[in-house]
């Protein structure tokens, strides 16, 4: 089964998206990207909604099995992070209201996971992404460049692919394999218990 993976780049002015879908071994094709766009002269609950449904558009259009989100990091502009940690918890709770799982990444576990070094810059992201995903050039702008990166950080270290457990709810491979080894542990100690 195939694994999706919308990652998003929280902004308020530019909400950066990027759609991947796994392919064999780490290999994955793009599906879509962009950004969604306000205007910093609107008031705050009109720059959300319009991010909200521009986001909502796109989790309604690909179906993503999971949503990874860039993780809102401490800085001095702290109105920045303000409005980052805003838009943050609004691609989360459009993820929840369908049961999407969601993921966060920090900065530095994006440029490691694509580059292979925390300290990479976005040129170097960028230059990357075009190699491992094939592309003619570079996702812009850069909000949707960081967009796909965080859904490639997803793909290459989150759980993995979501299945189904024998009750129908979604489980992780990762959950799987921890669901089997309890089993496991749990027949061996039926086992000792009953010598007895």
């Amino acid at each position: 089964m195939s694994l999706r993976v919308l990652g998003v780049d929280p902004g308020l002015t530019r909400c950066g998206y990027g759609v991947i879908d796994a392919g064999s071994g780490r290999s994955a094709s793009l599906v879509d990207v962009g950004v969604v766009r306000t205007s910093p002269e609107d008031t705050i609950d009109v720059r959300l909604l319009a991010i909200s449904r521009g986001l909502e558009a796109k989790i309604e259009e690909h179906a993503p099995d999971v949503v990874a989100i860039e993780r809102v990091f401490a800085q001095a502009n702290t109105p920045t992070v303000m409005s980052t940690a805003q838009v943050t918890g609004v691609a989360i709770v459009l993820a929840a209201q369908r049961g999407i799982r969601i993921a966060l990444h920090t900065p530095s576990e994006v440029k490691a996971a694509v580059t292979g070094s925390g300290r990479a810059d976005k040129k170097q992201i960028q230059a990357m992404l075009v190699k491992l995903l094939r592309l003619d050039a570079a996702p812009q702008p850069a909000d949707a460049a960081d967009a796909v990166a965080i859904a490639l950080t997803q793909l290459w270290r989150g759980p993995g692919p979501v299945r189904r457990d024998a009750s129908g709810g979604a489980r992780t491979s990762a959950q799987s394999v921890w669901a089997e080894a309890e089993r496991a542990a749990r027949r061996a100690r039926d086992s000792s218990t009953s010598r007895f």
